[in-house]
């Protein structure tokens, strides 16, 4: 899906490809082998189908920059190609060359799966008016109410947002993030692999519909 000259494809699961003249990947797992090498990898935190050294391993090159969580940082010593790995906390802000990125906290407030004592984290990313937030494995949190004035004349604001249920948010309850930040577009995400079924994604879009607010499903890249 293009918007302007930024191009944003679903990799499956929590997976994200944001393109312009740089390649972003957030959390990849279980993609492509021969997918593109990477200048900028976004992970939100260390459970293996969010941190997959697996996949990582395919799409660095030397210098790629990895953004990552502390309890990621002992998995990235097993590479041998040269990387730029920094250790990231909730509510940071990065700029690199003209993509700006944020930390956003990501948690579930009453389920064991991800405390907010583990510092994991959501992204939001800031590209040429385009803005994309990656919320990462969480329900519906306090902190999302810092989000409500992103949505602008003339900037995209894309959310996505995980719906699979028991260890993220089900549709329902993403429905009610998207009402409250009001993105240009929501995506669901966290489904079709592990947990969550397209029609899990298919309510999510009518819900979201319903209430006035853009939403699409993504075909996986």
């Amino acid at each position: 899906m293009k918007f302007g000259d930024i191009e944003i494809k679903w990799l499956g699961h929590s997976g994200f490809l944001i393109k312009n003249h740089k390649i972003i990947y957030i959390d990849p797992y279980n993609i492509k082998s021969d997918s593109e090498k990477a200048d900028i990898i976004l992970i939100t935190h260390s459970h293996y189908d969010h941190c997959s050294i697996a996949d990582i391993k395919n799409i660095i090159k030397n210098g790629t920059k990895i953004l990552l969580t502390a309890d990621c940082q002992s998995k990235m010593t097993r590479f041998e190609i040269p990387i730029d790995m920094q250790i990231v906390e909730p509510d940071q802000e990065f700029s690199l060359g003209e993509i700006k990125i944020s930390t956003i906290p990501s948690y579930n407030p009453e389920k064991p799966f991800h405390q907010k004592s583990e510092g994991w984290i959501g992204y939001l990313i800031k590209i040429n008016g385009v803005i994309v937030y990656h919320a990462g494995d969480t329900d519906f949190i306090p902190e999302m109410q810092k989000l409500t004035g992103y949505k602008q004349p003339g900037k995209e604001f894309i959310a996505l947002l995980p719906i699979g249920g028991r260890f993220t948010m089900n549709a329902e309850e993403a429905v009610e993030v998207a009402k409250l930040i009001k993105p240009t577009l929501a995506i669901p995400i966290h489904w079709g692999s592990l947990f969550g079924t397209k029609e899990d994604a298919e309510e999510f879009v009518r819900l979201c519909e319903k209430d006035g607010i853009h939403a699409i499903i993504l075909e996986k890249s």
